[in-house]
Order: structure tokens, then C-alpha cells, then sequence
């Protein structure tokens, strides 16, 4: 296994917010205030009501692939 597989493997272990850590150390760019915005909203509790409703429709099977 090369060095570059390897990392690959290890950063798909890794945690949502490691990896977005690590994309934010390999691409150099901070947080716009589009973005602040949406973790203080996720944060906040913001998401919750549509993320329950997305989760039923996906227990029901009735949540669609985009067109």
C-alpha cells in the first residue's frame, strides 16, 4: 500500500469534523460567514424538525433520489 493509499484509508476512518479539519488544513480556506451561519444553526438545534422528517421518510422508504 503506497503512503497516498494509506492516508486515503485513514482519513475515511476518520470523523466528520476531523475530516473537515484536515480538508481545511489541505485546501487553506477558513470559514465564510455562510458557513458560521449554518454551524451556529446546526448548533442551535436549527435542523432538528427537518432532519427528523427526512429520517421518517427514510424509515418509511419513501424518500426519493434527486432527478
Amino acid at each position: 500500500m503506497t503512503t497516498v493509499e494509506e492516508i486515503k484509508a485513514a482519513i475515511s476512518k476518520l470523523s466528520l469534523s476531523d475530516r473537515a479539519e484536515v480538508a481545511k488544513a489541505l485546501h487553506g480556506w477558513t470559514d465564510d460567514e455562510w458557513d458560521l451561519q449554518m454551524k451556529r444553526d446546526a448548533e442551535s438545534g436549527k435542523f432538528d424538525a427537518i432532519l427528523k422528517e427526512v429520517d421518517a421518510e427514510i424509515d418509511a422508504g419513501s424518500l426519493r433520489d434527486l432527478p
